[in-house]
């Protein structure tokens, strides 16, 4: 019989530590700062790193456009009558309209396109 109280005691201990292993447990996975989060934070950084990659190749490839822009006159050239629709001299700027029309009408000019001189 004097074993028993003994014995009970004995047991406490483990259940105590068990019980404050999972109380541990919980609140590293539910707390505040606890793994959850740490997940969280890990694909927010993920995420942020590919941002960074992309605006580093984005970066890459505008300098490289002012690289031409500066040292290329050709390309310059091209990149003036494409955006600012500019044209040389003596040259006849001719605007096609997009309609459903026949492919024998869309090769007509339109109406009131000019030279630089003013001519028609």
């Amino acid at each position: 019989m004097t074993l028993r109280p003994y014995l009970r005691k004995l047991l406490k201990i483990p259940f105590i530590i068990l019980y404050l292993a999972v109380l541990s447990g919980a609140w590293l996975w539910f707390g505040k700062g606890g793994f959850a989060r740490l997940f969280h934070s890990e694909a927010e950084r993920q995420a942020t790193v590919e941002r960074v990659h992309k605006l580093a190749e984005e970066n890459e490839a505008l300098l490289k456009e002012v690289h031409l822009l500066r040292g290329d006159p050709g390309y310059l050239e091209s990149v003036a009558r494409r955006e600012l629709n500019l044209i040389k001299e003596k040259e006849v700027l001719y605007r096609f309209e997009k309609s459903s029309k026949t492919s024998a009408d869309e090769s007509k000019p339109s109406k009131g396109t000019t030279d630089l001189d003013g001519k028609k």
